[in-house]
């Protein structure tokens, strides 16, 4: 795991004061503003709420990560029953988390709030920035939730200076996922690769063996932006997209990483690119393998008709361990809304993570329990896979500032990724444009607000 220098650290970043990151910057992208208006900001995120009565019809705004909209009303209908004072509605805010964040943007210039909304990890922090979410600490400590039991690491994912932002909910890693029938016709061991370096070497045999399939792996489509699961083989190779705020996307180890993700489409034809989704194709036998969230693992066991195999992620000629970033979303409260709306969502949002509806989430969608207590055994039992993610989250490393900590960061890496990908890009040329993006991102949206 990476650690910061003395007097910067990830928290320090959420520190921008001010109104925020520019507009244009953020717009530009790909992002909306997270910019408030004066008018519907509110000081009831340091309230007292002794006493104060939940409101009797919150909201909650999703876009169902991992399919989990049929687990979610579920859990929704269990909280009807288990209680008559709060009703919970669920609305689709969006397809995915880009979206989200863009109603609930247009929300903040005078819009219908909703009373609770997921948060990914490349988007809480603005919300936080700008005002736009409260400190749920006062309620956390008013409606006694066992912090403790949390999973510490995801916990402490949405903190900043000791203050807690938002709820981990839906939290993933991204797994290794392979064909166990294709394996064993080209007479491999049932397990994933060590490393990319070592699969490379599996892959003719994979090819040989499976001569109807596009290609032995499959990458992730353009669409999805890949720059989460990508560091994988960045810190594989012994690169990273940053050192901090120090941007190294064009070093020579990244520069290596991706030349090796593009002589595999272009020279060795180990891999191709997904045309919208890559754990779709494996699941319909186009690919051996891929690599996608913990939160795909049910859909995935639920539509091959193969014996589906999970691994750790590969690692690289310079490292094999701490190659693995975690990723996911968590559930966070506005602002802007009423202080009973507040204690209802927080309400709910204790209920949702209960141990035992926590592994019921799990269990339907794939994605990591978030607490400790939460008894999975009958997960594991009927899916082994699900226990490889949690054994694997000890083995996570944090996330490159550069993608969680830059506007749009995710989106520019993403876009660099594909280019070399499907447009046979120059690599070192690309990867030097990106880090001209960076940089202007950073000197122009974040290093004038970090005081």
């Amino acid at each position: 795991m990476t650690h910061p220098t003395p007097g910067i650290d990830r928290r320090r970043l959420l520190a921008l004061g001010g109104a925020g990151l520019g507009a244009v910057a953020l717009n530009a992208c790909g992002g909306p503003s997270t910019s408030a208006p004066a008018a519907q900001q509110s000081s009831a995120g340091t309230a007292d709420y002794a006493n104060v009565k939940p409101a009797a019809e919150i909201t909650f705004w999703s876009n169902h990560p991992g399919k989990s909209q049929d687990i979610t009303q579920k859990l929704i209908d269990k909280f009807h029953t288990s209680q008559s004072a709060i009703k919970v509605t669920l609305v689709t805010a969006g397809a995915n988390y880009e979206e989200v964040a863009q109603k609930f943007q247009t929300a903040q210039q005078g819009g219908q709030l909703p009373h609770l909304v997921v948060l990914s990890d490349v988007w809480w922090f603005r919300y936080m920035i700008n005002d736009s979410i409260i400190n749920l600490d006062p309620l956390i400590a008013s409606l006694d939730y066992k912090v403790d039991d949390y999973r510490k690491g995801l916990w402490a994912d949405y903190q900043y200076k000791g203050k807690q932002w938002a709820v981990p909910w839906a939290r993933s890693t991204p797994l290794f996922y392979y064909n166990k029938a294709m394996w064993k016709t080209a007479g491999l061991d049932d397990r994933a690769p060590k490393t990319w370096q070592e699969f490379a070497e599996w892959a003719p045999k994979l090819k040989q063996a499976n001569p109807a399939i596009t290609a032995p792996y499959m990458h992730v489509a353009a669409s999805d932006y890949d720059s989460w699961s990508l560091q994988n083989k960045v810190w594989g190779f012994g690169g990273g997209f940053s050192k901090e705020f120090d941007i190294t996307c064009d070093s020579d180890e990244v520069v290596k990483a991706l030349q090796f993700n593009q002589d595999g489409v272009y020279k060795d034809k180990w891999g191709a690119v997904s045309a919208k989704d890559a754990g779709a194709d494996f699941s319909a036998g186009a690919a051996a393998c891929t690599v996608t969230s913990t939160g795909s693992l049910v859909g995935i066991l639920g539509t091959a008709k193969f014996d589906v195999g999970v691994g750790f992620l590969p690692g690289g000629p310079s490292a094999t361990d701490m190659v693995c970033p975690t990723g996911g979303a968590g559930l966070g409260i506005p602002k802007a809304i009423t202080k009973e709306q507040q204690v209802a969502a927080a309400t709910f949002l204790k209920f949702m993570t209960e141990p035992e509806n926590t592994a019921a989430f799990s269990e339907a969608t794939g994605y990591m329990p978030v607490r400790t207590s939460a008894n999975i055994d009958a997960v594991i039992s009927k899916r082994p896979q699900a226990k490889v993610a949690l054994d694997q989250l000890s083995h996570t490393r944090t996330q490159d500032y550069a993608r969680v900590f830059l506007p749009g960061g995710d989106r520019e890496i993403g876009i660099a990724s594909a280019d070399i990908l499907t447009q046979q890009a120059n690599v070192k040329e690309r990867l030097t444009k990106l880090k001209t993006t960076l940089t202007g991102i950073y000197t122009n949206d974040v290093k004038p607000k970090l005081g």
